[in-house]
């Protein structure tokens, strides 16, 4: 994802002033920027997340139902609040997920075009991919104990919260091994995922700025030299960018979730390497209700999180002087 155009070939002399009084924390400040943009994208779609897992899982108590059964199900069998089920271990893990994917993004982007030579479109699919990969090995614990709890329904809990989660799995399944069941399928699926994300928005961002400038973007406000997207428009491409990466790697995202969840499956057998896993949800359940299980549902909260997502990062930018 590109952040900025510039509008102008050379910046006036306030710019230039103003320039180095904002340099200082550069990386905290993205760090932060990304942080921010992960949380609000995630409490955004939190009942629907909760959803795509138990759907995904087949959870036993809501596998005959449909997305939207499901999510008015929830709350008449585990209240309002069980829609946001897991998202205390979420937050916990999304702020550190968000700020360290979009930081990496800024730095693989630039390591890629300088060091490597590669320009274009292509060098947001490579950095986006990478950044992708970065924030899932960082960070994967945390996903594990948030699908763990949010698979969890009420009167069958096995896990208190989130500490007792970690030192359940810790003890029980293997030491640290056992944070990281899964990911092998979320570094192969997170790739494409990223990449596409990145490259789809920042192309989309490239191209309207470029040709539709005037109509699609605005002046910076933390630099008014630097044109970015309206904010509805960042809100579309987003949405956009969501729906194209997670058609393309949402099977391995069913397979992720039934290996982290497999202990605490009855068929946690079948379920212990990648390929093993995909063979088997294929083969009993197929493709539409198998490794695509849940993706209406998952089109509605992909779509508003990616744009969410992107439309705070772009504000943050702003916010915190980053343009």
């Amino acid at each position: 994802m590109t952040s900025e155009a510039a509008v102008a070939a050379n910046a006036p002399s306030s710019a230039l002033q103003s320039g180095p009084a904002h340099k200082d924390f550069y990386l905290l400040r993205s760090f932060v920027a990304g942080g921010v943009a992960g949380c609000c994208a995630k409490t955004t779609i939190a009942p629907l997340d909760r959803v795509k897992i138990l759907l995904q899982a087949q959870n036993p108590h809501y596998k005959h139902l449909g997305a939207f059964s499901t999510l008015l199900a929830v709350p008449k069998k585990e209240g309002f609040l069980g829609l946001y089920k897991g998202n205390g271990a979420m937050m916990v893990r999304i702020f550190p997920y968000g700020a360290i994917q979009f930081m990496s993004f800024e730095r693989y982007r630039k390591f890629v075009s300088i060091n490597l030579g590669i320009s274009g479109h292509i060098h947001r699919l490579m950095a986006g991919s990478m950044a992708g990969i970065t924030a899932v090995i960082c960070t994967y614990p945390l996903d594990m104990i948030r699908a763990r709890l949010a698979f969890q329904v009420k009167g069958e809990h096995r896990y208190k919260g989130i500490f007792h989660a970690f030192k359940t799995i810790y003890t029980q399944e293997g030491g640290f091994p056992g944070f990281y069941r899964g990911l092998t399928p979320t570094i192969i699926g997170m790739a494409p995922y990223a990449g596409v994300s990145f490259f789809t928005f920042g192309t989309l961002k490239s191209i309207g700025l470029k040709h539709a400038g005037s109509v699609l973007g605005r002046p910076s406000s933390d630099n008014p030299d630097v044109l970015v997207l309206k904010t509805h428009i960042n809100l579309l491409c987003g949405g956009i960018a969501g729906a194209v990466a997670q058609t393309v790697s949402y099977p391995l995202d069913v397979t992720r979730r039934r290996m982290q969840l497999s202990a605490i499956l009855p068929d946690f057998e079948k379920c212990h390497t990648m390929l093993q896993t995909l063979k088997y949800v294929y083969t009993t359940y197929g493709v539409r209700r198998g490794l695509y299980r849940g993706l209406s549902l998952n089109y509605i909260r992909c779509i508003p999180s990616q744009a969410v997502a992107f439309t705070t990062y772009e504000i943050m930018r702003q916010v915190l002087y980053l343009n």
